[in-house]
């Protein structure tokens, strides 16, 4: 975009404005970016990018980069189901699948929970089965650390003020303990899972953000773990950072579209409604694919 001729009557106003436009483009800036790109010390562009987050025209993320807020984020006609995001996630789902070999999930996050809406199983001998509608606790999960990254200390210290939930597997006995590994999470774009969920089972997992860059799901692939070994581990977050890309893209288009994806009807892959009740069908036939191949349940 070419700047108009003569200067604006009001400097810190264009400069506020330039802003804007440049967050509007998709671009993500630091207070240090923007203090190039308008040709000031970094301390005014700290106070106008805060004048922005203040009015909810940007949001600064935990990375302190800054991107467009929700008040100039077209709102969806209808808010996003879990119906809608199994229908846009599931085809990047199915190519995880192929990419890796192994069982893929989507989850969200409830509270101090994860649960699973959606995932396709592997079809190895030795491989862990899907958990359609059922819930863990989240920071047992390798795709609930991923989420729980997102969170600041404080919010971490409200959704746990009583404690970590109790799990057979669990390795990580208190808040202390689960907020270091959370900073690791978040230095490596990923969670991980080493038997944490069940023996024998581990996993690696991603965020998908939305389009103020919020995690709204998880991706994760669930792996044996006499198969998760570092040259697996490597192709799979290879592939996994290519769907939840995939995935957030495709949330982005929704959003800017005006409205989500219709859930689907119940004869698509995904199913449909909240995820609780899903049907026992597909719960019983992975719980059979488990016992004649033992392998786990989750990631």
């Amino acid at each position: 975009m070419s700047e108009p001729p003569g200067q604006p009557p009001i400097e810190s106003v264009d400069r506020a404005l330039r802003l804007l436009t440049i967050l509007h483009d998709g671009t993500e800036l630091s207070a240090t970016d923007a203090a190039q790109r308008l040709g000031v010390v970094v301390s005014t562009a700290y106070r106008l990018l805060s004048s922005l987050v203040y009015r909810g025209y940007a949001v600064q993320g935990r990375d302190r980069r800054y991107r467009l807020g929700p008040a100039l984020v077209p709102a969806s006609a209808t808010p996003l189901t879990l119906g809608g995001l199994r229908a846009l996630a599931h085809s990047s789902l199915e190519t995880l699948h192929e990419r890796t070999g192994e069982t893929v999930q989507l989850m969200v996050l409830e509270r101090r929970s994860i649960r699973f809406v959606d995932g396709i199983e592997s079809e190895l001998p030795l491989r862990v089965g899907v958990r359609n509608g059922e819930k863990m606790p989240a920071h047992c999960s390798a795709g609930g650390k991923a989420l729980l990254a997102a969170l600041s200390n404080a919010d971490l210290d409200r959704l746990y003020q009583t404690g970590l939930p109790v799990w057979p597997t669990a390795k990580l006995g208190d808040l202390g303990t689960l907020k270091r590994q959370l900073v690791r999470v978040r230095q490596q774009g990923y969670g991980r899972n080493d038997e944490e969920t069940e023996q024998g089972v581990s996993g690696i997992g991603m965020a998908v953000t939305d389009v103020l860059g919020q995690p709204v799901a998880a991706l994760t692939v669930a792996v044996p773990t006499a198969r998760f070994t570092r040259d697996h581990i490597d192709a799979c977050l290879t592939a996994l950072g290519a769907a939840a890309a995939g995935t957030a893209d495709r949330l982005r288009s929704a959003a800017s579209a005006g409205s989500p994806p219709a859930a689907a009807d119940g004869t698509g892959p995904a199913g449909a409604g909240s995820g609780a009740d899903d049907g026992p069908e597909r719960t019983s036939a992975a719980r059979r694919a488990r016992t004649e191949n033992p392998g786990g349940e989750a990631s």
